[in-house]
């Protein structure tokens, strides 16, 4: 095993993204990969992953971008299927939409704009112009323009290119805001100034790769000439710039500007806007005020919201406001009045709580309809909504609604469209019922319905068909103990009545990091590749994550992330002592930060596992932040320029803790993308090279392969989704049902 003390890197050449002899190696990988396993697209899964993929019985979920000249909204989509595999953005009316086979009007392909450019574009989002911010929106009536992203071969880093949605091109060159490719983030002030950052050349990105400075561009001007009104620090992970106007609820209008500091620290700028702000400089009346930022006094680890008059913080740790009194525990979201908070400070606001949490619960996202603020919570990882009415002056809530059993599903709440109306989309699903939208209506809450389980749903609208075979299947949530004493939730679906044999093809699932949560969704690759093969489908709600609040997270931060990768191997046993599976049965997956844990899974626990797939990792711990984005997680991980690489760090650093007295390794595949600028693909390269030179000779079956474009998600389009899809759980499967064949 390698020592704690890093041994120079001899295969730092894998590092060089598109070098001719890192493709090379990735070309000859990915060839052997094939030879090897077979090709996916001649095995059992690859057609029908491909073909739910490209179906048309999707569900097209929908944005409103305001109402026509006939009153009726406008609705667009992103949709992707056989005949647009790189996808088309489109549009239709709400009373179309409504309609089983709504017709739409095709707004940009993206197909023939790649063919067009010569460039493999993906397409990355739209970010509007606000309505009202817009005088040529016709009293706020249809969003007129946006700033679309496309990036080339699915990369992080994007193109900006202008849309204009009255004509339906993109705005003629000299007028438009247009940038090259980067980590670009902008956003409008107006219809003619952006508040933008991005690579603007040296010293303008921070070590992470991400913008440094934020400038305010006005159109018709180089953005070489817009003055930077903000910037942090090099050792920022980013800062970012943009207005919250809150007009609609009774609020003001607000620039803000803000430093990441580090993943989970922040510290944010706000100043008030009047209309004339939001003219070009060489507009502005004479003696227009200079803006004055004043710092938000919070703590660093918050994060802020805002509706109307009402400024809210969510809370990484407990605090206590300077004046004394009451301690707001960790995971709560307290309130408070935001003009008097930023005029008088923390001893001027009169906190209120809009959640506290228990040991089991945690807060997951809020949003808006016109009249109403929806909470979305969990207790012991199932879900729960509840409804608060917004006061008339937008600095007052009431608790009108909330669901009295929490219940183990998915559910999505966004509005409809929150400057008018109170509708919103409601779209549920669980493990093994596939997606449904409804069209919901948050005034119904506070009516006496109480037929239907969720009040306030208006109609169904749409419904994902069931894509694989679900019958039979069963859903539960279990528990396990990990090392510590702490208990683990861990959903499982299997059919019921199942034999306990311990030969049970069985897949584990995680994640365990950056507050992210998983729980009940319906997945259909998973549910024909693996659930309707006989398989039982698992996932471990370790600590990492965002399951319990940030306390769950924190947890198993730096030095105790020792915790997640405990959590998920005492899932991994109890599966076995349930005789659900035996090891030899018992696959693994994850990626990106669940790559790092199915790394380290396979260094610590190679006897516990049949199967391992570890897709876009992070794996070498001494390098990561020195690779694109890897200095942003030196929150989540620690410094490895730091002793916390000899206190901590390389226990958990897959590459380097190798073991070459280990004789038998499980079977592994690991997949990642050359795009990929998030995760460099060095990490899954280096460690494959490394375990192929170490393991000659020895049972350490080792299966790589490199997606060529693809980014962080690890593919461009639904065909490459759809083999890497079927490469990772042929392999898997096949893997199990072997080593079930031979234990009879």
């Amino acid at each position: 095993m390698t020592s704690k003390t890093a041994e120079d890197d001899k295969y730092a050449w894998l590092e060089d993204v598109e070098a001719k002899e890192c493709l090379d190696f990735a070309k000859f990988s990915n060839d052997k990969c094939i030879q090897t396993l077979g090709d996916p697209k001649d095995g059992p899964t690859y057609d029908r992953v491909l073909s739910v993929l490209e179906s048309e019985d999707r569900i097209p979920h929908v944005s409103s971008y305001g109402r026509d000249e006939s009153g009726e909204r406008i609705l667009f989509n992103f949709w992707r299927d056989k005949a647009n595999p790189k996808g088309i953005w489109r549009k239709t009316t709400a009373s179309e939409y409504e309609k089983k086979e709504p017709k739409w009007e095709v707004v940009l392909d993206v197909d023939k704009l790649a063919e067009k450019d010569g460039i493999s574009w993906v397409w990355k989002g739209a970010k509007a112009l606000a309505r009202k911010r817009d005088p040529m929106s016709d009293n706020g009536r249809i969003i007129t323009r946006v700033l679309m992203n496309l990036s080339r071969g699915g990369s992080d880093a994007t193109h900006l290119k202008e849309f204009d949605l009255l004509s339906g091109e993109f705005v003629p060159e000299g007028e438009a805001f247009v940038l090259p490719e980067a980590k670009t983030r902008a956003s409008y002030k107006s219809r003619d100034i952006l508040l933008v950052g991005s690579d603007f050349g040296p010293d303008s990105l921070t070590d992470s790769g991400y913008p440094r400075t934020v400038r305010e561009w006005a159109r018709g001007t180089a953005v070489e000439d817009a003055p930077t009104v903000f910037e942090g620090e090099k050792t920022d992970v980013a800062v970012n710039g943009y207005v919250a106007d809150e007009r609609s609820f009774g609020g003001s209008l607000w620039q803000i500007h803000s430093r990441s500091i580090t993943f989970y620290t922040s510290k944010y700028y706000m100043a008030k806007l009047t209309e004339d702000h939001l003219l070009p400089q060489s507009e502005r009346p004479e003696g227009l005020p200079e803006l004055e930022f004043k710092e938000l006094e919070i703590q660093e680890d918050a994060e802020i919201d805002y509706v109307g008059n009402m400024l809210f913080i969510s809370l990484r740790s407990d605090w206590t406001p300077k004046e004394g009194g009451k301690t707001y525990k960790t995971g709560s979201i307290i309130y408070c009045d935001w003009e008097k908070f930023l005029s008088e400070g923390k001893g001027g606001s009169d906190y209120q709580e809009l959640f506290e949490p228990s040991d089991r619960t945690a807060y997951e996202y809020m949003t808006c309809t016109k009249d109403y603020l929806i909470v979305s919570t969990m207790d012991n990882v199932k879900s729960k909504l509840h409804f608060y009415k917004i006061g008339d002056n937008g600095n007052s809530l009431t608790l009108v609604s909330e669901d009295s059993d929490p219940k183990i599903r998915d559910c999505s709440v966004r509005p409809i469209d929150a400057l008018e109306s109170n509708e919103f989309w409601f779209t549920l699903s669980s493990y093994t019922q596939p997606s449904t939208l409804f069209l919901a209506d948050a005034d119904k809450v506070v009516e006496p319905v109480e037929s239907a389980e969720d009040k306030f749903v208006v109609s169904k609208l749409k419904q994902l068909p069931e894509q694989y075979d679900s019958s039979g299947l069963v859903v539960e949530q279990r528990m396990a103990t990990s090392k510590d004493g702490t208990e683990i939730p861990y959903f499982i679906v299997m059919k019921e009545g199942m034999e306990l044999n311990g030969k049970n093809p069985t897949l584990l699932y995680g994640y365990g990091g950056f507050e992210i949560s998983l729980g009940p969704h319906y997945v259909a690759t998973s549910g024909l590749a693996w659930l309707e093969r006989g398989g039982v489908y698992v996932e471990a709600n370790i600590r990492g994550g965002g399951e319990f609040g940030p306390s769950w997270h924190q947890a198993a931060l730096k030095a105790n992330r020792n915790k997640a990768y405990e959590d998920f191997i005492a899932v991994g046993e109890h599966l076995i002592e349930s005789n659900i599976c035996k090891p030899k049965t018992l696959a693994i997956r994850g990626g990106s930060n669940g790559g790092l844990l199915m790394g380290n899974m396979y260094t610590m626990r190679p006897d516990l596992f049949g199967a391992v797939h570890c897709a876009v990792p992070l794996l070498d711990m001494k390098r990561f932040n020195q690779l694109l984005a890897g200095a942003s997680w030196m929150a989540e991980y620690g410094n490895p320029d730091t002793s916390d690489w000899e206190d901590f760090l390389y226990k958990y650093s897959p590459y380097h803790n190798i073991d070459e007295s280990v004789e038998s390794y499980p079977p592994m595949l690991v997949t990642t993308s050359t795009r990929d600028d998030r995760v460099h693909p060095a990490h899954a390269r280096k460690m494959v090279k490394k375990l192929w030179d170490l393991g000659e000779g020895k049972n350490w079956p080792i299966h790589y392969y490199e997606n060529i474009e693809g980014g962080h998600g690890g593919a461009a389009d639904a065909k490459q989704s759809a083999f890497m899809t079927s490469l990772a759980y042929d392999f898997m499967f096949a893997t199990l049902t072997k080593n079930a064949e031979a234990m009879e």
